[in-house]
């Protein structure tokens, strides 16, 4: 089968990757000039990790393999600790830390991508797609993976529907070195003035990010020319390192946290969606990159063995059963992300014991998997 995708995020990168390993064809086209490596750094878990395995992606020599998963108070206090080896034993593969950039380097290896044309019209009944080069291509399936604005949604569905919550992730990367940037532990300190996240993503690196509540207009919005200072007074006198964290901010990447109704069917006819295109949720959860990378498993396994038969293949079928299968599982971490979990964590960090909270982080972990649960 011939197979369109739009966008070159982790979620087209990794379904091409998938069809291309099935033996189908497969053209990706990307709006931005080249390959897209913004975006700070991610956190991976096992369904991930093993799906990468799946890709023939060697992620091996990148990022920072995570064994533990800790939650402080703002003067230090451990209250909790979740073991991720658990979830590595139990599941048969590592969670690891890195940098988008790094994996979306990897993923676009070999992946025939076509950069700087984007898709202006989109006839999802056809699966075609018009774009900004004068070009109009057409296949047997046609994939948006192009992210929250998603050209191909809209065509779908009309209108983003989409609404701003009440925070705001400012975040970046310090070389500086730190208590923590050459161990596997990642940190949430909580407290009331809001979330700060460290985790070591190799290569002398450790990202940051801080949680605050903001909204367009006023202090800690994207246009905030003060928000390097408003960020060092909000978190001034936590825990070490985020002292010396603070002092290194300059580059600061922001991402507002957004709502999208969700919908247990995603596409039309031949056409679906993947990635955040289908579900945007915000940060809070670290699940965005990995349900991209269980919605490409998802549909390369769907479309995979399908070949067209007379010239034309008729894949909606299969098509509307990916999007069933993974909506069951995607509406619960989309769901919970989007009633801001950062409210909700610091009440109840304290409150289950260490081996406790790792045997409900083990069975979460499954939940929100569909590769994990299917293979159990």
């Amino acid at each position: 089968m011939r197979v369109i995708v739009v966008g070159a995020g982790v979620a087209g990168l990794a379904v091409a990757r998938g069809l291309l390993n099935a033996g189908h064809e497969v053209e990706v086209y990307e709006e931005a000039p080249e390959l897209r490596t913004a975006g700070g750094s991610v956190s991976l878990w096992p369904a991930a990790t093993a799906i990468l395995r799946e890709l023939k992606v060697d992620y091996s020599t990148t990022g920072r393999r995570l064994e533990a998963m800790e939650t402080w108070a703002v003067d230090g206090r451990r209250l909790v600790t979740i073991d991720l080896t658990a979830a590595e034993r139990r599941y048969g593969h590592p969670s690891v830390h890195v940098a988008r950039r790094d994996l979306v380097e990897l993923l676009a290896d070999g992946v025939p991508v076509t950069y700087g044309v984007a898709a202006e019209h989109v006839v999802p009944e056809c699966a075609e797609v018009r774009l900004s080069d004068g070009r109009t291509v057409r296949g047997d399936v046609l994939v948006g993976a192009d992210g929250r604005r998603s050209v191909v949604r809209e065509a779908l569905w009309g209108d983003d529907r989409a609404t701003l919550g009440d925070w705001v992730t400012w975040q970046g990367f310090t070389t500086r070195p730190t208590t923590l940037t050459e161990q596997r532990r990642a940190v949430m300190i909580a407290g009331a003035r809001g979330l700060c996240g460290l985790i070591p993503a190799g290569e002398g690196r450790l990202l940051w990010w801080f949680d605050v509540r903001s909204a367009p207009g006023r202090p800690f919005w994207d246009d905030d020319p003060r928000v390097a200072e408003r960020l060092r007074e909000r978190f001034r006198g936590w825990a070490d390192p985020v002292p010396d964290v603070l002092e290194t901010i300059t580059d600061i990447d922001f991402f507002p946290h957004h709502r999208q109704p969700f919908s247990a069917v995603w596409g039309r006819g031949p056409t679906t969606l993947a990635g955040d295109a289908a579900h945007t949720m915000p940060p809070t959860m670290a699940q965005g990159a990995n349900q991209a990378l269980e919605d490409a498993w998802s549909l390369a396994g769907a479309i995979g063995g399908l070949r067209s038969a007379s010239g034309r293949a008729e894949p909606a079928g299969a098509l509307r059963a990916y999007e069933r299968a993974r909506a069951k599982v995607v509406r619960l971490p989309a769901r919970l992300a989007a009633t801001e979990i950062t409210d909700m964590h610091r009440p109840f960090a304290g409150f289950f014991p260490d081996r406790l909270a790792t045997w409900l982080y083990v069975k979460w972990l499954r939940r929100v998997s569909t590769y994990l649960l299917t293979a159990s």
